[in-house]
Order: C-alpha cells, then sequence, then structure tokens
C-alpha cells in the first residue's frame, strides 16, 4: 500500500508544471522536482540575461534531468527571454502579413536555437487561433491574421521551424480563441459560433498542427456551448471526444494558466486541476505558485485523492503523465537537431521580415523625416499576456538614428503635448486604436493641429489617418526598428 501512495504521488507531481518567484531554483522546486514534478514554467521574473537563464535550468535539470522545462516565447508582443531589450523577431500577425512561410520557418528556427541553448524543452507557441473578430482583446497581433488557410500555412512553417531546432512547440488556444471580446486572464469568454463555422473557421489550424507533428496542443479557458456546455479546459466532450478521437490528437494536452478568472471564478485550483485531468488534460499550468511550493504539493495531494475516491480514474493519470514522460524523452532525442540549429544563425530575418510586413498608406517623399521628430506614444495597459511594453518602442528606434528627437506618452485622460512647433515633424504612435475610444479621440485632436502627422499602428491596423499612415502589425523591436528605418529612409541591411 505505501508503495502504490508513493507511485501515485509521484504520477500526480509529473502532470503539473507550476511557475516559481526568484532566478534560482527555490528549495521548494528542488525538492519537488526530486519528487518526481514533471515540468515548470519560466516567466520574466526568472529570466536576467542568457548565462542566468542556462544557469537556472541547469539547476532545476540537477534535480530531474527529464523536467519539462516550458516558457511563452511567441516572438512579437510576448517574449520571456528578450522581455528586457524586446524581440529580435516580429510576431505572428507580422508574419502573416508578410506571407512568406519560409522567413516563417526561420523565424520559429531562430526563436528555437534561442531556446534549445538554454536546454528549454516546451514554447507555448504558436499561437494559431484565427483572429475572427478585430476587437480582441487578447489575441489580435498574435494571430497570424483572420484568413484561416493563411494561419493554417504559416502555422505548419512555424512548427517545423521550433520543432526543427529540438524543441517543442504548443499550438494554442484550442479549440480557437480568436472570436471573443473577452481577455481570458479576466473572465471566462464565450465563442457563440456553430459547428459548421468552427470546421471552416477555428479548426483547420488546429488540424495542419496535428498533422506537422506538433508535440503540445494548449486548451483555452473558453465557454464553446456548441460543444459543451462546461468550460473547455473542463469538457471531455471537447480533450477527449475532439482533440483525441475527432482530430487524432496523440501529444500533450496542456491547460492555460488555472489561475486565470476565467476558470478560477468558478472552482478552487484543485477542483480545476482534478476535472482538467478526468476531462483529457495531461499537463496542469499553474503560473502562480505560493512562495514555499505548498499550492504545489496541495494539487498533488487533490489529485491523489480523486484517484482513491474515484472522481479521476488511475489509468487517465497515468496515461497522462506517459505523454508527459514522453515529451521529454522526444526532446532527449532531439539533441543533434539542436546541436546543428546553434550553428544556425541567421540575425538578420527579424528585421527583415519585419521590414517586408510594414504597410504604407499615403504618397510620402522620402525620408518622411528630414529632422528629428516629436514622437507622441498613446499607450493603452496591455493584456496581462502581453506584459509591459516591448524596451525598444517606436520612438526609442527613432531616437537611435536621430539624437534630438523627443518622445512624449500620454495615457488614457493625459493631454497632449505641444504640437504646434511646425519645424519639428510629429509622429504619433499608437496600437489597437480601433479597441480604444481614448486612443481614436486623441489622435483626432492630434491630426487637427497636425494634419501633416505620421501614424504608425502597432497592433492591428484601422481607419487610416494622417499624412502618412504606417502599420507595423506588431509591437517589438524587431517591428520598431523596421518602421524606423523606412521612415528616415535607412535600408533594412544597413547600420544605425
Amino acid at each position: 500500500m505505501r508503495t502504490r501512495s508513493r507511485e501515485l504521488c509521484r504520477l500526480a507531481m509529473t502532470v503539473l508544471q507550476p511557475g516559481f518567484e526568484g532566478t534560482d531554483p527555490p528549495d521548494w522546486l528542488r525538492r519537488a522536482l526530486a519528487d518526481g514534478l514533471g515540468g515548470a514554467v519560466l516567466f520574466t521574473r526568472n529570466l536576467a540575461d542568457a548565462a542566468q537563464t542556462g544557469e537556472l535550468v541547469a539547476g532545476m535539470r540537477a534535480e530531474n534531468p527529464g523536467v519539462v522545462v516550458a516558457v511563452d516565447e511567441e516572438g512579437g508582443a510576448i517574449t520571456r527571454l528578450e522581455a528586457r531589450t524586446g524581440s529580435s523577431w516580429p510576431g505572428n500577425l507580422a508574419l502573416g502579413v508578410a506571407d512568406d512561410v519560409r522567413a516563417t520557418g526561420r523565424v520559429a528556427r531562430q526563436i528555437g536555437r534561442m531556446l534549445g541553448a538554454a536546454d528549454i524543452t516546451l514554447d507555448y507557441a504558436p499561437v494559431v487561433d484565427v483572429n475572427a473578430d478585430p476587437r480582441n482583446p487578447v489575441i489580435g497581433v498574435r494571430s497570424f491574421g483572420s484568413d484561416p488557410e493563411r494561419v493554417r500555412r504559416h502555422t505548419v512553417a512555424w512548427i517545423e521551424g521550433l520543432q526543427g531546432a529540438g524543441v517543442a512547440a504548443c499550438a494554442k488556444h484550442f479549440p480557437g480563441h480568436g472570436d471573443t471580446v473577452t481577455d481570458s486572464h479576466l473572465a471566462l469568454p464565450e465563442v457563440r459560433a456553430s459547428r459548421e463555422v468552427l470546421e471552416r473557421r477555428d479548426l483547420p489550424p488546429f488540424r495542419a498542427a496535428i498533422k506537422a507533428g506538433v508535440r503540445a496542443i494548449m486548451c483555452g479557458h473558453l465557454l464553446v456551448p456548441t460543444l459543451d456546455r462546461s468550460p473547455v479546459t473542463m469538457s471531455r466532450a471537447v480533450l477527449t471526444g475532439l482533440l483525441r478521437d475527432e482530430l487524432g490528437f496523440a501529444g500533450l494536452a496542456v491547460t492555460d494558466a488555472i489561475e486565470m478568472r476565467a476558470v478560477a471564478a468558478l472552482h478552487t485550483a484543485e477542483e480545476i486541476t482534478v476535472r482538467a485531468l478526468a476531462a483529457g488534460a495531461d499537463a496542469i499550468c499553474v503560473g502562480v505558485s505560493s512562495p514555499g511550493g505548498e499550492s504545489v504539493y496541495a494539487l498533488r495531494d487533490a489529485i491523489v485523492s480523486a484517484v482513491r475516491e474515484g472522481r479521476l480514474p488511475e489509468g487517465r493519470l497515468t496515461e497522462a503523465a506517459g505523454r508527459v514522460l514522453e515529451l521529454a524523452r522526444w526532446y532527449a532525442d532531439q539533441a543533434p537537431a539542436r546541436a546543428a540549429a546553434a550553428r544556425d544563425v541567421d540575425e538578420g530575418v527579424g528585421l527583415k521580415t519585419a521590414t517586408a510586413a510594414l504597410r504604407v498608406i499615403g504618397t510620402p517623399s522620402r525620408p518622411v523625416l528630414k529632422v528629428a521628430p516629436l514622437v507622441v506614444e498613446m499607450s493603452a495597459q496591455p493584456s496581462q499576456a502581453v506584459g509591459r511594453a516591448t524596451p525598444v518602442s517606436f520612438g526609442s528606434a527613432i531616437a537611435e538614428i536621430m539624437p534630438g528627437t523627443l518622445l512624449e506618452e500620454i495615457g488614457e485622460g493625459d493631454d497632449l503635448p505641444d504640437l504646434t512647433d511646425v519645424r519639428r515633424p510629429v509622429v504619433l504612435v499608437v496600437r489597437d486604436a480601433t479597441r480604444h475610444e481614448w486612443i481614436q479621440r486623441a489622435l483626432a485632436r492630434a491630426l487637427e493641429v497636425r494634419p501633416d502627422a505620421v501614424v504608425v499602428e502597432t497592433g492591428v491596423p484601422g481607419t487610416p489617418a494622417g499624412a502618412v499612415y504606417l502599420a507595423t502589425h506588431g509591437n517589438s523591436t524587431a517591428s520598431a526598428r523596421a518602421a524606423a528605418r523606412l521612415l528616415t529612409a535607412i535600408r533594412p541591411q544597413d547600420p544605425a
């Protein structure tokens, strides 16, 4: 009996992927890894630079060599390893607009090269949601676009690029988070689409990802009534009936972070964990853990109790743990691929692809900016998925090229700076203006004063405005520098 209890505890630990605080593995994490903890997820708070990241992961692997180390590294606005500098690569919308699948594969391979160098197992990317509603507050530029076929093509290229570099990809957010206007970090989004629409619009990228051999799929915290009245995370009809039985996925099914309000408002973390595993999830992502790791052990105990009470079949837990271990074995077997990717350095692909995604409306003279401008950035609070804005904004990218550039940032309720000095060009930088009425109002007031202003949209484009309207289709260091070079007539290959 004691042996069976230990085995159940170890199986329960295997399916957990918690986050933690600090840039070194805390004592509780080391203990949990020795107890069989199967995974852990890294966030910006854990990562300082490449050397420290490597040391952190090595410390974790010293306790459990097969631990599945995961991270959100989508490129574009969502970066963890480059959070302090901004991503070197454009995000998905820019890749979709450029529509060069070879470039998408190259970008993903470079991300894989970076993750492989840190010995990270699993990238919670790519986002393969079709962004069907431009008001979507959490997907937006993280999607390859609104055309299912384009999303499908780039999904395959991204997965093949990343996994070809020896790092596992994770397609998300099943069965599709694009047709929502609710952020699942804050509430439970509902996708009110028919099964026919889901089949035509949302499921093709996931079908393509499975066919391409994606190693993991993350379910979204969504309510899709046409599939089930339970949230997807806890729906056997979706995670087993649709994902496994119909689509034929045999890899790792992982939840989104269970502390997100979409599900945390409905049940305790322990109950969500048990229900998700029973529904067909294999790994439970826990973004926030208690300082001493007590919450992780509480989840373990809840899983063990559910097995003993008959709420969670032991065979289902064994299957889930087996898929975690299988992913770890796959990663170990990819060492030659990671070694090859480490030698395949393509530093220019980020800026080159970001440049290809730029779209200009208007007939600007070249260069558009002949003297250092006043750059006014109208910044809305980013979603929790994004976190803080990229450190290299458009304004700072211009300042790198044109010393003397003035930078102003305004938020909702702030007054505009003085725009009346006509000797200095004005650049108005917005993100997702169509989703924020205050940005639209501020932009209109600014253009009344300076109709000659350049408008740079770094999110999902809306109605063009200004004398020149430049859409970058993403908010990354690569996209900011590409836009700055275009407006100052510096070619992508030229030094700043």
